[in-house]
């Protein structure tokens, strides 16, 4: 497997070439990704893995980097001319919104620093929203750092306020913090429709056959790996990143669900709903006609 880094160079694909393959180290995408990583499923492409987090694969993204990538929602409009979304594998679900943390309860955000894992992540475009309709005014500075550092951050008084994602759901009270909103209470509330955060995308150039065989190994991932989690267990934990094992695996059972396996009806109305709304806010450009189609 490939380290993490942010750029892999062009190789020419031939018949015999795996699949380059970029997602993050967190337990949701290791999970989902074991079997197929490890070659398991039989009749799957094979694939070369690069771990990498989320700012850095929507830039590979935008650089036409890889072939197969984990990239926020956020991220499709400026990425679909040149890449399908997969209707499975990503992360996608209700109650598993991004958090703003403080370290006094009940700040108020006008003209604070708020730092943010990624502006061109889900969880910004949420917080965005989220802004839009509750922080009258505007919030101040966006800083953005890798968001393991988020939490000290606001803990040590460099920002007012952190947006956060992933494990910090069940670790933020561990740094003395207070949960201030939750993206995705907004989101249910005012939309009535499950969370997009991250989504699997695969170069179109891979032709139609490719693609949806693509599809169908890793719903077969997924399967499997709900089949038998201890099998993916040492995967998951080698780069959890010294993770508790219980965290895991309730990062695991909330980002991984129904619309992991397939997006559905309600699944793809949520990211339409997302992308459309932002859109008419002027936070990204509005998606082409049957941009979301797949193959």
């Amino acid at each position: 497997m490939t380290p993490m880094t942010p750029e892999t160079p062009e190789t020419p694909m031939t018949a015999d070439t795996p699949l380059r393959i970029a997602y993050s180290p967190c337990p949701n995408d290791t999970f989902v990704f074991e079997a197929l990583a490890h070659g398991r499923l039989p009749g799957a492409p094979a694939v070369d893995v690069t771990f990498a987090d989320i700012d850095l694969t929507n830039g590979m993204a935008e650089r036409g980097e890889l072939d197969v990538l984990k990239v926020s929602y956020a991220v499709l409009p400026y990425v679909l001319d040149e890449y399908a979304l997969l209707p499975c594998g990503g992360a996608l679900g209700r109650g598993c919104g991004p958090l703003v943390l403080t370290r006094e309860a009940g700040v108020d955000l006008r003209g604070k620093t708020v730092a943010v894992p990624s502006e061109r992540s889900t969880a910004y475009l949420l917080f965005r929203l989220w802004a839009a309709d509750t922080v009258p005014g505007g919030v101040g500075e966006i800083v953005v750092m890798p968001f393991h550092e988020i939490m000290p951050a606001v803990r040590d008084g460099k920002v007012d306020a952190g947006l956060v994602i992933h494990e910090a759901r069940f670790t933020y009270q561990n740094y003395g913090l207070h949960k201030l909103a939750d993206m995705g209470e907004h989101w249910e509330a005012t939309t009535g429709l499950p969370i997009p955060l991250g989504a699997i995308i695969a170069k179109r150039s891979l032709g139609a056959g490719t693609l949806t065989g693509l599809a169908d190994a890793v719903r077969a991932s997924v399967r499997a790996a709900w089949d038998d989690p201890e099998v993916s267990r040492p995967y998951v934990m080698e780069h959890a990143q010294e993770m508790d094992p219980a965290v895991a695996d309730q990062h695991i059972g909330l980002y991984v669900n129904e619309f992991t396996a397939d997006l559905g009806e309600d699944g793809y109305a949520a990211v339409r709903g997302l992308l459309t709304r932002a859109a008419a806010e002027g936070l990204l450009p509005p998606l082409g006609p049957g941009a979301l189609e797949f193959p």
